[in-house]
């Protein structure tokens, strides 16, 4: 074998094992879920038979659909459905994915074909996300258990719903605070503007939530409204409804 051959091997599983915090007994289920189609074919070329982890990622997919709709359903009670699915779309796509997949490295190991592997098809977020959901299908066949897979997921899903909800209107913080308040009578919620700052077309706006006058959350954004919805997430923060960032 040739250097420019070796350098297209993907890497020893232990790396991946470590980086997942989990370790396969099947190593053959490990290495069928890192096997994309243009490898399998090359083999089946040459009057070998072997399995690509598109099965896989079928199971994988329902697998994180799941656990992802779970953990909304419980942790958003105060959204909608529409919500619920916008959220949940933006945090399973294609590119969220690949981005999940790119923090384990998960590209160094999964076995390409010769031209897609030249082709940079370990860069490719098509072929990374994936294998990231074959990983999940083959990691729950491995253990039988969906809390190990769980575990394994929700940080990547938490981070991302974290970072879209600071660009976005997926949840309403101002609403979920608002429920909560509203369940002691005589509790008075305001939002009030304690600093601007900048040029009259980039203002930032710096909004405080106060409850009973007293402030429990602050909030700092290119608007007042979603400064407010900045300073609800922080008052949720502190009441433990949400989590904060680590």
């Amino acid at each position: 074998m040739n250097k420019d051959e070796n350098a297209l091997l993907p890497r020893p599983f232990e790396g991946l094992e470590q980086k997942i915090g989990y370790k396969f007994k099947d190593k053959d289920l490990l290495k069928l879920s890192l096997t994309h189609s243009s490898y399998a074919n090359e083999l089946k070329a040459k009057s070998a038979r072997h399995a690509c982890n598109e099965r896989l990622e079928f199971f994988g997919d329902s697998i994180l659909s799941l656990i992802v709709s779970d953990y909304l359903y419980h942790r958003y009670v105060s959204n909608q459905e529409g919500d619920l699915t916008k959220i949940r779309a933006a945090v399973v796509c294609e590119k969220a994915l690949a981005s999940y997949a790119a923090k384990i490295n998960l590209g160094d190991y999964l076995y390409l074909g010769h031209g897609e592997d030249l082709n940079r098809g370990r860069e490719r977020a098509s072929i990374q996300s994936d294998a990231f959901e074959a990983i999940l299908a083959a990691m729950y066949i491995d253990c039988g258990s969906i809390e190990t897979v769980r575990s394994f997921l929700l940080p990547y899903i938490t981070a991302e719903i974290d970072s879209i909800s600071e660009s976005s209107s997926f949840i309403d913080y101002k609403t979920m605070l608002q429920q909560i308040v509203q369940q002691v009578e005589g509790e008075v919620l305001e939002y009030v503007l304690v600093g601007e700052s900048g040029p009259d077309h980039m203002k930032t706006f710096e909004m405080e939530a106060r409850l009973n006058s007293n402030v429990i959350g602050r909030g700092c954004a290119k608007s007042k409204r979603a400064a407010e919805q900045l300073a609800a997430k922080q008052a949720l923060v502190l009441f433990g409804e949400v989590e904060g960032h680590k």
